[in-house]
């Protein structure tokens, strides 16, 4: 038996959005994460028990639990955006195959630095293994013990910030400016530095193409609902460029923290807002203020946003874990957002539900 649905309390809707249209992502992204090694789709599972539960002709879970290593979506956009920022530091395009050994020999003489609240930094620590070069991750508060030890592990240098996630994007910031030397690979945007996370938005397309293929495969055609957990907004923008580019033009629900619905009160009130944030278990959505990259898709073209609570969160982690979806907080966020937003998404038999399981439940533990 589903948990019951939570009562609607944060909610905005603007339906209007669907008919809002934009140029699609470079065609070339998914060929080049084709060529990185240990590239395979993630999958696309269907869940007859979620649809049954959520009045839904068919529901499916997009599993990011095991991407290219990683138990996160996020290395596609840090594995194009690291590239894209090299390749232009250093004047050559982007190698049409084996672009880490291309690369290799080139990118020791550069030192990658970002701010993450986990799974990001983790990703640009990665391909700072691969590429043989150096990598600074700055951290705020809150992030688990374990995905620290993660980045880590990957042969980073942590810099822990006492301070939120905003702060630590500052220090990293900082911390490359005036270095010739150093790489910001930042995956969200201010005025002034717009191009790198333009890159890793266009990175996160290569997931949008493999679930339509998958639908395809599955006989489901196109979806009704997508269900995007969000922090700065940067795949939720990936998933804007991608539904109102093409024929198809889903509701986009967009699922945030109750502690950190920065882009749920930017859309309320029709401007760009930064909020004040609290603790959640979902580290990876703690953030105050959107891309600014992201903001004008996410205004344009994002129709249904809401924030659930953490202990929705933990509930939706274990349904999927039963149903054989590893999931952790953020990754959970798109099924509790569903169920908080099910009056106002008014589902029926024939809608095909995606949900973007975002990370695994070993990405980012519950709170210490």
């Amino acid at each position: 038996m589903p948990p019951a649905s939570p009562a609607l309390t944060s909610w905005f809707s603007r339906p209007a959005a669907r008919e809002w249209r934009c140029p699609p992502a470079p065609r070339d992204v998914a060929a080049f994460h084709a060529a990185l090694p240990g590239y395979a789709p993630t999958p696309l599972v269907e869940m007859p028990a979620l649809a049954a539960g959520l009045g839904a002709g068919r529901v499916f879970v997009k599993d990011e639990s095991a991407r290219l290593g990683l138990p996160a979506f996020k290395i596609l956009g840090a594995s194009w955006g690291v590239c894209r920022a090299l390749c232009d530091r250093l004047g050559v395009p982007v190698p049409g195959s084996d672009p880490i050994g291309a690369l290799r020999s080139r990118a020791g003489a550069f030192r990658l630095v970002t701010a993450t609240d986990g799974n990001h930094g983790r990703a640009v620590a990665a391909m700072a293994r691969m590429l043989g070069t150096r990598a600074d991750v700055f951290v705020p508060d809150g992030v688990h013990p374990a995905a620290l030890a993660a980045i880590e592990d990957e042969g980073a240098r942590v810099v822990r910030v006492d301070a939120p996630y905003d702060e630590a994007v500052r220090r990293a910031a900082e911390s490359a400016g005036g270095d010739a030397s150093a790489l910001l690979v930042q995956d969200t945007a201010w005025p002034g530095y717009e191009r790198v996370p333009r890159w890793i938005v266009e990175g996160y397309s290569t997931l949008f193409t493999e679930i339509d293929a998958q639908l395809r495969a599955a006989g489901a055609g196109s979806p009704g609902v997508v269900a995007v957990p969000v922090g700065v907004g940067s795949l939720a923008q990936a998933a804007v460029v991608h539904y109102r580019s093409g024929v198809s033009a889903p509701k986009l629900l967009a699922v945030e923290p109750d502690a950190a619905p920065c882009v749920l009160a930017s859309l309320a009130g029709d401007r760009l807002v930064t909020v004040q944030t609290g603790a959640t278990a979902m580290a990876g959505l703690n953030c105050a203020t959107p891309s600014s990259v992201a903001w004008p898709y996410l205004r344009a073209g994002v129709d249904a946003a809401v924030s659930v609570a953490d202990a929705d969160v933990a509930g939706a982690a274990r349904e999927l874990a039963a149903l054989g979806v590893s999931a952790g907080p953020c990754g959970a966020a798109a099924l509790a957002g569903v169920r908080a937003a099910l009056p106002g998404l008014g589902l029926g038999p024939a809608d095909t539900v995606v949900l973007l399981s975002t990370e695994g439940a070993a990405a980012n533990p519950p709170p210490a």
